[in-house]
C-alpha cells in the first residue's frame, strides 16, 4: 500500500477537507494513474452528504469523484491495453464479476456485482473505495479507458458519467438523422445530451422554462428552442419527435412531454427527480408510446464515447477549480451556478 493525498468528508455535514488514503500497489493487471482533473457530479454531492441513505447509505469518509481523467505511471506485468505516459480515464465502475451474462453482453453497468468507483466494498483493502478526489488511483486495466489526445482533459473529464449517461441512450434508440430529438433541461446533463444529437446529425429541439438560455442552446448545437411553460409553443410540437431525453431531476409535468411524441417515440429518463411522477398511461397507450430509463453505459460503450468525442471534438463546457473551492462549489451546484460543470484540477491538491 501507499499513501496518497485527498478530500474527503468525515460526515454528512462536515464537507470536504485534505486527508490521506491508501491506495494499493499496482498488481498484475492493475493501472495506476496520476489524476489531473475529476469531475463535480451532482451524484457527489448526494454522496458525501448522505441523501441516499435508504439506497445507497455513505460510509466515512467518502472520497467522491468518478469523473477521472489522468496519465498512467506505472501497469502491472500482465497489463497489455496501457503504458506509462498514457492519457487515461476511469468513470463509475472500477469492477463487475466479468462472468454473469449483463457483462458478457458488455453491459457492466447492469452487473449485479459490480463494484462502484467510491463508496462500495473495496474487495482489495476493505472497507470501501475512494474516488478521484484524490492525487492518484489504481484500477483494473479493464476498467480504464483511452482518451483522445486532442480532447481537453478538463473539459473530458465529466464525459465520464455526464457524457456517457447521455451518450448511451441515444445510441441504444438510434438517434441519427432524420430523427426529430427533444432534450428537456439545459443543465450539466441536457447540454451534452445537444452536443451529442448534434454531432449524430438529428433535428435538436431544447426545451427550458428559461428564456435566457435560448442564445446558448444555438451555440451547442440547438436546431430550436421551446420554452416549456409557453403552453402555444409546446402545442406546435404536439406528436412529432422521435426521440426526447429528459435531463430534469425536479418535479415536472411529464406529460406534456409524452405527448409531444408521435407513434412510437420514446422518452427516457436520465434525470432522478426525488418524488415518483404522476403518467398518463392513457398517453402512452394511444401512441404505443414508451417511458424508459437508462443510466451509464458498459466500458466498451464507454470507449465508443470517448472516440466519437475525439472524431467530433466534442467535451463538457467545464469551470475548473481548485480542490480547495469543492465545498463552494457544492453549494453553487444546489443553485444551478455553473455552466455547466466543475471540473478539479487536482495539481491544486499539492498544496493542500
Amino acid at each position: 500500500m501507499y499513501n496518497a493525498k485527498a478530500y474527503s468528508a468525515a460526515s454528512a455535514s462536515s464537507g470536504l477537507t485534505a486527508t490521506k488514503i491508501s491506495r494499493r500497489e499496482p498488481m498484475e493487471r492493475d493501472v495506476q494513474i496520476e489524476i489531473l482533473f475529476c469531475g463535480i457530479c451532482h451524484s457527489d454531492l448526494h454522496q458525501v452528504r448522505d441523501e441516499w441513505s435508504g439506497v445507497m447509505p455513505t460510509v466515512y469518509p467518502c472520497v467522491p469523484g468518478h469523473e477521472i481523467v489522468g496519465r498512467v505511471t506505472k501497469v502491472g506485468a500482465a497489463v497489455k491495453k496501457f503504458r506509462a505516459g498514457d492519457l487515461a480515464a476511469v468513470g463509475c465502475m472500477v469492477d463487475s464479476d466479468g462472468t454473469c451474462p449483463e457483462c458478457k453482453a458488455g453491459l457492466q453497468q447492469f452487473c449485479p456485482n459490480f463494484t462502484l468507483t467510491y463508496n462500495f466494498p473495496d474487495k482489495h483493502l476493505g472497507g470501501v473505495t475512494y474516488g478521484g478526489y484524490s492525487e492518484s488511483i489504481v484500477v483494473d486495466e479493464n476498467f480504464v479507458l483511452h482518451v483522445p489526445a486532442n480532447l481537453q482533459p478538463a473539459g473530458a473529464a465529466p464525459l465520464l458519467c455526464a457524457g456517457i449517461t447521455t451518450y448511451s441512450p441515444m445510441r441504444h434508440w438510434n438517434v441519427g438523422k432524420s430523427k426529430k430529438v427533444g432534450v428537456v433541461g439545459l443543465g450539466g446533463l441536457g447540454h451534452m445530451g445537444v452536443k451529442f444529437a448534434h454531432a449524430l446529425g438529428a433535428h435538436v429541439v431544447v426545451f427550458t422554462t428559461s428564456p435566457k438560455k435560448k442564445e446558448d442552446a444555438l451555440r451547442l448545437g440547438a436546431d430550436e428552442v421551446v420554452v416549456s411553460n409557453d403552453a402555444n409553443e409546446m402545442q406546435k410540437h404536439l406528436g412529432s419527435f422521435d426521440f426526447i431525453l429528459d435531463a430534469v431531476s425536479a418535479d415536472h409535468d411529464i406529460n406534456a412531454y409524452v405527448n409531444l411524441l408521435h407513434r412510437d417515440g420514446n422518452i427516457v429518463m436520465v434525470g432522478a427527480p426525488e418524488k415518483p411522477l404522476a403518467v398518463s398511461v392513457f398517453s402512452l397507450i394511444m401512441g404505443r408510446r414508451s417511458l424508459s430509463g437508462s443510466p451509464i453505459g458498459g466500458i466498451g460503450e464507454t470507449q465508443e464515447m470517448l472516440d466519437f468525442c475525439g472524431k467530433h471534438n466534442i467535451v463538457s463546457d467545464v469551470e475548473v477549480i481548485p480542490i480547495q473551492k469543492v465545498n463552494e462549489a457544492y453549494e453553487r451546484l444546489l443553485k444551478s451556478d455553473v455552466k455547466y460543470r466543475f471540473s478539479i484540477d487536482m495539481a491544486s491538491l499539492k498544496s493542500a
